[in-house]
């Protein structure tokens, strides 16, 4: 198998991280969510000014996953004030590990969450910490394999329905 390589994303992948993003999204949620809901969140999750101002923030580091020079996924990760809630400088939020359905079960998404585990390495920090849907089972699952442990739920709105997300954290011996 050929190498997934890990490349950071710039206000000039803008268009591929749009599309990327809410394909990956369309696959992941709308089995399980009503269409009014999903087209809500496409519409206001992936606008050109929302992603550009994520982009470039200088807390918020994006990276496609490549295959070939394909994206295959992104990951999404935050520092300091740029985590969407708990904002400690001692840790580092994955707010965001997408991989296109066709390449589930071929490890792109272990991939990007090592990768994401090198960068808080690198960072010295004490903790990842991150937001899962608590009906996202796969995912949960995913991240307690990788040594994450619940400690909190928070709210996520998806158009008319207020979803919750499990919070879960890894301490990162130093």
């Amino acid at each position: 198998m050929t190498k997934i390589t890990l490349v950071k994303i710039t206000s000039s992948d803008l268009e591929e991280l749009q599309k990327l993003g809410k394909q990956t999204f369309l696959e992941t949620f709308a089995p399980v969510n009503t269409e009014e809901n999903i087209q809500d969140y496409l519409q206001t999750g992936f606008t050109d000014e929302k992603l550009l101002k994520e982009i470039t923030n200088p807390g918020s580091h994006f990276y496609f996953a490549k295959l070939n020079d394909k994206s295959i996924g992104y990951l999404k990760l935050n520092f300091g004030n740029a985590q969407t809630e708990l904002q400690d400088s001692d840790a580092m939020e994955i707010e965001r590990i997408y991989v296109l359905q066709e390449f589930h079960g071929q490890k792109a998404g272990q991939f990007l969450f090592s990768e994401a585990l090198k960068i808080a390495h690198e960072h010295h920090l004490k903790y990842i910490w991150l937001g899962v849907w608590e009906k996202n089972e796969k995912a949960i699952k995913f991240y307690e394999k990788n040594g994450f442990i619940p400690f909190d739920k928070h709210s996520f709105v998806l158009g008319t329905d207020i979803q919750t997300d499990v919070m879960m954290k890894l301490p990162l011996n130093k």
